[in-house]
């Protein structure tokens, strides 16, 4: 899934994110090693590359990669800015590959939503099996079977902003507990008082948490914990599923 002129607003649109308690997350299931380096880190789908940066600030050695070669161009910029190295690479998910071993992998932000077969999902997860050091935490969210079923489908969505506004229309899609995406967006022009609009399509689909869970324990993987919105426990209205699995 590639985001095209999205990546160019993105950040924009997710000021609103508390990134920090993506770090904190982060923070509390790495707590129990004892290594003399900074923990290797691999971000996944790292977009604009918001988590991957504050990590590096955090004294880890992060590297990441996105299949967007726009996003990744934000990323590096801002990377730059910020004064922190990190290493980006274009790859999809599915095909990741060339990569030295990593004590901890993410996949945040229900980036792996964007598969949208069990064959793509399962061949990420061997991926990350592959990639990841021994003892090495896999750590990764996806929108719950609730929020894909339920919440997605209480659209449209409309937020009007000066800056930027857009429209956003899901829809059922062809898979089980799938969600298509049609947004329309109108960005204000930095030199007059015009919109220009564009249009984005996105896909994507979840599986139950059990289903999740067997691949991750047939490919190899011990599952530690599930968790729901951070911190909760799983229940049936819950939107965020966050996982934690040790090879």
């Amino acid at each position: 899934m590639s985001y095209g002129e999205f990546a160019y607003i993105y950040d924009e649109l997710m000021r609103d994110v508390d990134y920090e308690q993506w770090i904190l997350f982060f923070k509390e299931r790495v707590s129990h090693f004892n290594k003399k380096h900074p923990l290797r880190v691999l971000d996944i789908g790292c977009g604009t590359g918001e988590i991957a940066i504050r990590l590096a600030k955090e004294g880890f050695e992060v590297v990441g990669v996105d299949l967007s070669e726009d996003m990744l161009a934000v990323a590096n910029n801002k990377a730059m800015e910020a004064g922190v190295k990190i290493e980006f690479y274009q790859q999809d998910m599915v095909e990741i590959s060339g990569l030295d071993p990593f004590d901890v992998i993410v996949i945040f932000c229900d980036s792996l939503n964007y598969l949208r077969t069990e064959e793509d999902v399962q061949k990420t997860f061997q991926n990350v099996f592959k990639l990841l050091e021994h003892d090495g935490l896999f750590l990764f969210d996806v929108h719950s079977v609730y929020k894909m079923d339920s919440i997605f489908m209480d659209g449209p969505f409309v937020s009007s902003d000066e800056e930027v506004s857009f429209i956003w229309n899901c829809f059922e899609g062809e898979h089980p507990h799938s969600v298509e995406h049609e947004l329309s967006f109108f960005v204000k022009n930095k030199h007059s008082d015009d919109y220009t609009r564009f249009d984005e399509f996105h896909e994507q689909r979840t599986f139950p948490i059990q289903t999740l869970q067997n691949w991750l324990e047939r490919i190899g993987f011990k599952v530690v914990n599930v968790l729901a919105d951070f911190s909760n426990p799983v229940q049936e209205t819950s939107e965020r599923i966050l996982f934690t699995a040790k090879k």
